[in-house]
C-alpha cells in the first residue's frame, strides 16, 4: 500500500496575506507508520500548513482527524 503526505509551505510572512505565495509538497511512503511519522514532524514544526495524509484508496486524514490519529494535539 502507498500513503501520501501533502502539505503547504508558505514563504511570505503571515502579516501580509495578500502577498502569500506557497508551494504544495507531496511525499510518498510505503507504510502508514512512516506517513504518520512525517505528518507529525510537519505539524510539530508549525511551519507547514494544510497537512493531510491520503491512503491508497483515496481516504484523507487532515485537521483534527489527523491530529487524533497521531495521538493528540500539538502546540499551545
Amino acid at each position: 500500500m502507498s500513503y501520501r503526505v501533502i502539505y503547504h509551505e508558505i514563504s511570505a510572512p503571515p502579516a501580509k496575506p495578500a502577498w502569500r505565495q506557497g508551494t504544495v509538497w507531496t511525499e510518498e511512503f510505503s507504510s502508514e507508520h512512516q506517513a504518520l511519522g512525517r505528518a507529525g514532524e510537519l505539524l510539530e514544526t508549525g511551519e507547514h500548513h494544510d497537512v493531510a495524509m491520503h491512503d491508497h484508496t483515496g481516504n484523507e486524514l487532515s485537521g483534527v482527524r489527523l491530529q487524533w490519529r497521531l495521538g493528540g494535539f500539538f502546540g499551545d
